[in-house]
């Protein structure tokens, strides 16, 4: 039966709704952070193994770094890993690493305290081009066995992510799981900072985490910590290095987040562009330690990632002084590609700064730059002269092989459609040739900010 009180009642909240929404709209442009009802118990720490992740260690051919994250009722934990076989006989083969433990306690605001075990093991002794089983635990409590394939001296893959940051569950999630069907067989995924919104926030990390799920696991990440990874009193997310195991090679006082890792066929380099911004300390220290490691570099090819980009895509955005700190380094050691986020735009190419502080071609310098953006947060993009491709309001992931003397570049919308592509020829006695392959979809620029 309908009843009177009934119709009253959903009028009024109705009406409400609209009002708040109409109240609280925000541009199509932006995130919208709240379409995600968060269940603080669906995402509190078990005794059984949750974020289980991979990351990448300084000799990626031979080790793996994995973590992940119990409740405090398990303080050890484990990992077996063994050959992969074609059928269950791995089971009987597989040896133990013991994972080194540490307790973690923290609390957001007024949302439920976090209080956990985190497990790290460096698995190493492994071979180049073979396939592994592992898994992580202790006693009867266990993850399923995951498969990762090492990567081979011929060739490095990866795909490289801006920034996620908001509404990475619900948004996110389709991005990375794109790129996953697509390219299941990566050697890595680069995260380019701003991996959440709130540096310390549980929840957000744990939907991070739950966006990748089972790919965290099985391809090795490594990321670059972006203004969002550092909270207000300036203090790296608490979560970070216990969630996290990334190498520690870098300058004293900046371990896991400025850091090398080294393939016979390409240095890759990360860059804390945070603490560049906010400290002269650690940004001279940073340039000093950049300088020396890619002056005795033997690897043919250097990617580095940071979260602040050299040339910007936003409108009004211009980081001067990052450029002119770095610029020069990239320049006189032929940095071939530079992977950043943070203006939640897509833009790349080859450019220069000059004394004018205007943006032009300069055929001397090889480096090609990129600024992407895989989150739904989206701000307007300029017409810079640097960019030969760039988009707006768009989810992206890249594609990027390197074998021999060539580098392949491919950009993907979330749909999985190929949006950018160019190849990199190396010339080892000049700037490498640029052979751009732009597809005939139109540049996604509505609303262009000059």
């Amino acid at each position: 039966m309908y009843h009177k009180h009934f119709s009253v009642t959903l009028f009024f909240l109705l009406g409400a709704g609209f009002i708040f929404s109409f109240g609280c709209r925000q541009s199509p442009r932006v995130g919208h952070q709240h379409s995600f009802l968060h269940n603080h118990e669906a995402t509190k720490p078990t005794p059984v193994p949750d974020q289980i992740i991979l990351n990448l260690s300084e000799d990626p051919l031979h080790k793996l770094a994995v973590n992940w994250r119990t409740d405090t009722s398990i303080s050890v934990g484990e990992v077996q890993v063994a050959r992969s076989s074609h059928g269950p006989e791995f089971r009987e083969q597989y040896r133990t690493v013991v994972a080194s433990s540490q307790r973690f306690r923290h609390q957001y605001e007024s949302e439920p305290e976090v209080n956990a075990y985190y497990h790290e093991v460096m698995i190493d002794s492994l071979m180049p081009s073979e396939k592994y089983v592992y898994r992580v635990g202790t006693d009867t409590l266990w993850s399923e066995w995951f498969q990762v394939v090492m990567p081979n001296e011929q060739k490095v893959s990866l795909i490289y992510f801006g920034d996620a940051q908001n509404d990475v569950k619900s948004m996110w999630s389709r991005v990375i799981r794109q790129a996953y069907s697509q390219f299941p067989q990566v050697d890595f995924l680069l995260h380019a900072g701003d991996l959440i919104n709130r540096s310390d926030r549980d929840l957000e990390w744990s939907d991070w985490f739950y966006a990748g799920g089972f790919i965290h696991a099985m391809i090795p990440s490594v990321m670059t910590p972006g203004n969002h990874e550092y909270g207000k009193e300036g203090d790296l997310s608490p979560q970070w290095k216990p969630q996290f195991n990334l190498p520690k090679n870098g300058p004293s006082g900046l371990e896991e987040t400025c850091y090398f890792i080294d393939y016979p066929l390409v240095k890759v380099i990360s860059l804390d562009a945070e603490q560049i911004d906010e400290s002269t300390y650690y940004r001279d220290l940073q340039k000093s330690w950049l300088d020396s490691l890619l002056k005795i570099n033997q690897a043919p090819w250097v990617v580095v990632t940071l979260h602040y980009p050299v040339f910007s895509t936003k409108p009004e955005r211009d980081n001067v002084e990052l450029r002119a700190h770095f610029k020069p380094i990239f320049d006189q050691y032929g940095v071939d590609i530079v992977l950043q986020g943070h203006d939640h735009a897509y833009g790349r190419g080859m450019a220069a700064n000059v004394a004018d502080g205007q943006n032009t071609r300069d055929q001397k310098s090889g480096t090609m730059y990129v600024v992407s953006i895989s989150g739904p947060k989206m701000y307007d993009v300029t017409d810079a002269s640097w960019m030969d491709r760039r988009a707006a309001n768009t989810q992206l992931f890249q594609f990027i092989s390197i074998e021999r003397d060539q580098l392949n570049y491919q950009a993907f919308t979330a749909r999985g459609d190929l949006y950018d592509e160019f190849k990199l020829l190396k010339n080892p006695d000049g700037p490498n040739k640029l052979i751009n392959k732009i597809p005939a979809m139109p540049e996604r620029v509505e609303e262009l900010i000059n």
